[in-house]
């Protein structure tokens, strides 16, 4: 399973401020830390010393996407303080959705493309091979794990949220799962959710 936090931080956020929220937000979903590929914020705050240092501790890169990029994607819990610093209702679950919908599509090609990468041998698994063979149009899509939640240091100077990337035939079930094919996350052209 590949998770992606979302991290929303004020500046001057700690790596250990960073890296705490992550492990409880972690526990709670039942999962470790060895479970996420990467940690994703708003392109505005991929410099920030406490967020790039807590990557690394994890051994994930940090990954930055445009406020604009951002805003279009809709969340179960969108905030006026977000929009009036970064220019995005949220930083966190939407970072975490964008990012796992990268990550899942990353995914689907290095698995379309054979285990040399393209121009490699194109050898695939049984089930990439099948894939092709019944004409499916695989979705690659993210879902919240764990939705927003802030740390309980005074100040609350950093949230997160856990979303965790996903290729198959259908949408989750229920809740906030994202494709690319979703109107609302679209990147080129995509509907504001504001």
């Amino acid at each position: 399973m590949s998770l992606v936090v979302g991290v929303g931080a004020r500046r001057g956020v700690t790596a250990r401020e960073v890296c705490d929220l992550v492990a409880a937000v972690l526990r709670e979903a039942g999962r470790g830390p060895g479970d996420v590929v990467a940690l994703a914020t708003v392109a505005a705050k991929a410099g920030e010393p406490g967020l790039v240092e807590a990557a690394a501790r994890l051994g994930v890169p940090l990954r930055a996407h445009p406020a604009d990029v951002l805003a279009r994607v809709r969340v179960p819990h969108p905030s006026d303080a977000a929009l009036a610093a970064t220019g995005t209702p949220s930083v966190a679950e939407a970072a975490a959705l964008a990012e796992a919908v990268a990550v899942a599509e990353a995914v689907a090609v290095a698995r379309t493309t054979g285990p040399d990468g393209p121009g490699g041998t194109g050898r695939t698994s049984g089930t990439d091979r099948a894939d092709r063979a019944d004409g499916a149009d695989r979705l690659t899509g993210g879902e919240l794990l764990v939705p927003k939640r802030r740390s309980a240091s005074p100040g609350a100077r950093v949230t997160c949220a856990v979303a965790v990337a996903y290729r198959g035939e259908r949408l989750p079930p229920e809740g906030s799962g994202y494709h690319r094919g979703d109107a609302v996350f679209d990147l080129p052209g995509a509907v504001s959710n504001r």
